[in-house]
């Protein structure tokens, strides 16, 4: 029987590890790694400037969703679509 070789996914073949931008602390740098999702959403996330290798800081938590500032721009994101960026320690990004 022949079996297809299987891959792990991208956010596990990162040398450091990657989690939800909902599990970041508050008021810790870090920097998406990884967007998750369809076209639609990825597009979205990009012209917000959430691209793969921007760093971000968590300024406040609201319910389920969270504000983020990047530089000096605070972005506004639901629970849902912050669940889908993930994200590492800047430090050792």
């Amino acid at each position: 029987m022949h079996t297809a070789p299987t891959s792990l996914p991208a956010q596990q073949q990162s040398p450091h590890p990657s989690y939800p931008l909902t599990m970041a602390d508050d008021n810790t740098l870090v920097r998406v790694c990884t967007l998750l999702g369809g076209r639609q959403l990825v597009r979205r996330l990009t012209e917000l400037g959430l691209n793969q290798g921007a760093e971000l800081r968590v300024v406040q938590r609201q319910g389920g969703g969270l504000i983020v500032a990047r530089g000096e721009t605070r972005i506004a994101l639901g629970g849902g679509m912050a669940a889908k960026i993930l994200v590492t320690d800047a430090a050792i990004a």
